[in-house]
């Protein structure tokens, strides 16, 4: 990390972060304790250095917002951006994104789950890694409550069809969008430095937004 993230890391670590190794058995988080507040709780998947999570905490302060990351410089950068902020209402945790859902989060407790750019593994014989899968997406599903959204974002044109064939399968989400299709980029979403490359790259970004929803 760099000297400004280590900073970071030691002042506001301790108040703001959890690492899933010392979360001890599975066991639901408390998340209004941790917050110090009931409020509807997003959970991000994949914050990267949080220059995202950061600006949608800010723009949304009735909100809790809680980042999950494996990549410890970029939780001491959004432990930074936390500080300049002065955001009082995200937390970060350090960990597998699975086990958070499936060990720590109760089913129907999330108002919405955001990944965007997940990594694509490109390759044919990757594919399997993908963090987009109908088992994932069904834990995924089981955690929001009704009327909650999963938000999915990505600038690979074969991943974006491969997010949309996992969640149409899911019966407990609905496309937002009227004809089965991508949504448009919400206004709301920042336009990050990773997204500006993949302009620039020519690849466009694709943006599909499912809400949860109990079949009858």
């Amino acid at each position: 990390m760099t000297g400004g993230q280590e900073h970071a890391w030691r002042e506001f670590w301790p108040v703001y972060g959890r690492d899933l190794a010392t979360l001890g058995d599975p066991a639901p988080l408390e998340l209004s304790d941790w917050f110090g507040r009931d409020a509807p709780v997003i959970l991000e998947i994949g914050s990267g250095m949080g220059e995202s999570t950061a600006a949608l905490a800010a723009e949304a302060p009735e909100r809790n917002h809680l980042a999950v990351e494996v990549y410890q410089p970029g939780l001491g950068q959004l432990l930074m951006r936390v500080r300049d902020h002065g955001l009082t209402n995200l937390r970060l945790l350090r960990g597998d994104a699975v086990r958070v859902l499936r060990d720590y989060v109760q089913p129907d407790t999330l108002a919405g789950i955001r990944i965007f750019f997940p990594d694509p593994w490109p390759k044919r014989r990757h594919h399997k890694r993908r963090l987009i899968q109908p088992e994932f997406v069904a834990l995924a599903a089981s955690r929001l409550r009704p009327g909650g959204t999963l938000h999915l974002a990505t600038d690979w044109a074969h991943y974006a069809e491969w997010m949309r064939e996992v969640c149409a399968a899911e019966p407990t989400l609905r496309n937002t969008a009227t004809d089965g299709g991508w949504t448009p980029r919400p206004p709301w979403r920042p336009l990050t430095k990773f997204e500006q490359r993949a302009r620039a790259e020519q690849r466009d970004v694709r943006d599909l937004i499912y809400q949860r929803f109990n079949p009858e």
